[in-house]
């Protein structure tokens, strides 16, 4: 009889560590609401305006009268050069042009007086009107081709004023008076001056392609940069490539940043803080209810009382609620704090 109850005591103490097994699952709610969240990106601040000045024609350095961290306004000369056989050049073409313009003043005068000639019937013969007139016709035509070729000689002259596009700032200069450049002249393929515009500046930030469509009405952005830290700056988005960069799947995006303080220089990386948002509402589970194991991700659905894995993707995340993608429904119940060691097909109360 001793051995029989000590039996059963053993069968009851087993019994009462069964009933954990019948395990109580707190369960939530899959629901519909648009979530918001923050991504931080690197970025490269550059110029708003960059342009390298190479010479248009060939001659030799006169005077440069910019240098390294010179400021210069839109206009300002920065390169004079010399090239006698351009400014000869020049003034044969000038001189070509008025000799055959006057010319034509002459042709044309001649015409216009037999014009008022002939209207007494029988002072001028047709035949000398039309020749008149034609005369009259190719001097204009010669007047034209002599204007091309001194507006062409010109415009050559005028390379040998080298002057700024925009207002900006000298970060580089590499010839001196004296120097031979030329188009054909092969110096390091360096240019002779580089001017970039530092009173604005462009952030520009490669967006991965899972947010690339979450940025659009965003107006502000905000960023940091390693030689200031604590100090925040903000800029707008102003411009998108609109296609992906097929190497990094990400698209370019630009931020317009105003720098009259000269407290940012190109070349310097940031820190991006992006708000990123759906467009539309997304579904939302709790955010332990996100199941990670070696085969994936996925959440534990009640279905008809019983546990099933439905995979899923995640998004955005805030607080403890996670964007999810997957074959859900808005109002399932899924489990929380669940486990890979919950199956499919447990009876879930």
């Amino acid at each position: 009889m001793v051995v029989i109850a000590s039996c059963h005591q053993q069968e009851e103490k087993q019994n009462k560590q069964a009933v954990p097994a019948a395990k109580q699952w707190d369960l939530g709610d899959v629901v519909a609401k648009p979530i918001s969240s923050v991504i931080q990106l690197p970025g490269e601040l550059k110029p708003f305006q960059f342009v390298q000045l190479y010479p248009k024609v060939n001659g030799f350095v006169k005077e440069v009268p910019v240098d390294r961290g010179s400021a210069v306004r839109k206009g300002d000369v920065l390169i004079r050069l010399e090239a006698p056989e351009i400014e000869q050049q020049y003034f044969a073409a000038k001189s070509k042009y008025l000799q055959v313009y006057s010319m034509f003043l002459g042709s044309k005068d001649s015409y216009e007086r037999l014009v008022v000639t002939s209207r007494t019937p029988g002072t001028v013969p047709a035949h000398d009107l039309e020749l008149a007139r034609a005369k009259m016709m190719a001097d204009s035509a010669m007047v034209q081709g002599e204007m091309a070729n001194y507006r062409g000689r010109e415009a050559s002259r005028n390379y040998l004023t080298v002057q700024a596009p925009f207002n900006g700032v000298i970060t580089e200069r590499n010839v001196h008076p004296g120097a031979l450049v030329g188009p054909n002249i092969k110096a390091d393929d360096r240019p002779m001056l580089v001017l970039e515009e530092e009173a604005k500046l462009r952030l520009v930030v490669n967006i991965p392609e899972v947010y690339s469509n979450q940025l659009r009405g965003k107006s502000t952005i905000s960023f940091k940069v390693s030689t200031m830290p604590g100090r925040v700056f903000t800029g707008n988005i102003s411009r998108s490539s609109g296609s992906l960069n097929t190497r990094f799947r990400s698209e370019a995006v630009e931020i317009d940043v105003n720098n009259m303080q000269r407290l940012l220089k190109p070349g310097m990386y940031a820190e991006v803080i992006l708000p990123v948002e759906r467009m539309q509402p997304s579904m939302v589970v709790p955010a332990s209810a996100v199941v990670t194991a070696t085969e994936g991700k996925y959440v534990i659905c009640v279905m008809h009382g019983k546990s099933m894995r439905v995979d899923v993707l995640e998004g955005n995340s805030r607080n403890d609620s996670t964007e999810v993608f997957g074959e859900l429904h808005i109002g399932d119940k899924v489990v929380l704090r669940a486990t890979d060691e919950l199956k499919d097909g447990v009876n879930i109360h």
